[in-house]
């Protein structure tokens, strides 16, 4: 479980970065950390991708049900007026945003701010997504959390896209999505390129005739 460090009474800012694959809980832990910083009295905004509708237009919303109102932007630099008197700073499904993100989140961080983010470290191909990769990079803590696995049930890492759609943003469910390990993962993969190879000779067998 992650603790808050403490930066001694001074006004000390850092970046903790939550993630995971699909359904591994990356959203309740950041709701987890919302509401320990809500009890502690201190002053909380909270920012999520306009193209996140799944389950609400506004609320940070997470697989449990569980939620927290938030602000809708659909550009980061938004994010350093609308969190100035703001002592933590969280962030959801931030592989949606664009590299601007990177800059806002660190001017806001040397500002003493405490950032929460949390999003996807990899697409559907099992590939680093949108910036996530430097936001790791860049933070003080990294939480990397797992899913269970729905074809074995061994640990998670991957998000396996359940359509042939080929997109890299999709918002998605339990209908477009699974967690699975990286056998599985792989496994079903393979499968998919066995499936479009077959599905493209029976094309070319039909149009002989």
């Amino acid at each position: 479980m992650f603790l808050e460090p403490s930066n001694k009474g001074k006004s000390k800012g850092w970046i903790e970065v939550i993630c995971g694959c699909m359904f591994s809980g990356k959203t309740e832990e950041l709701i987890r950390r919302i509401n320990r910083a809500i009890i502690a009295r201190q002053r909380i905004v909270i920012f999520k991708p306009s193209i996140d509708v799944r389950y609400d237009d506004v609320k940070v919303v997470s697989h449990n049900r569980n939620s927290v109102n938030s602000v809708v932007v659909q550009h980061p630099q938004d994010m350093l007026v609308l969190a100035n008197d703001a002592d933590v700073i969280a962030v959801d499904e931030a592989q949606f945003f664009d590299e601007a993100l990177l800059e806002v989140l660190a001017a806001l961080a040397y500002k003493g701010k405490r950032i929460i983010v949390s999003g996807l470290d990899m697409d559907f191909e099992g590939k680093p997504f949108g910036v996530m990769p430097q936001l790791m990079a860049m933070a003080e803590f990294v939480t990397k959390i797992q899913a269970i696995c729905v074809c074995c049930g061994e640990p998670a890492s991957f998000s396996f896209r359940l359509n042939n759609l080929k997109q890299q943003i999709l918002v998605g469910e339990k209908d477009e999505y699974e967690p699975r390990c990286r056998v599985c993962f792989n496994q079903g993969m393979k499968e998919k390129e066995t499936a479009k190879h077959s599905k493209y000779k029976k094309i070319e067998l039909e149009s002989d005739f």
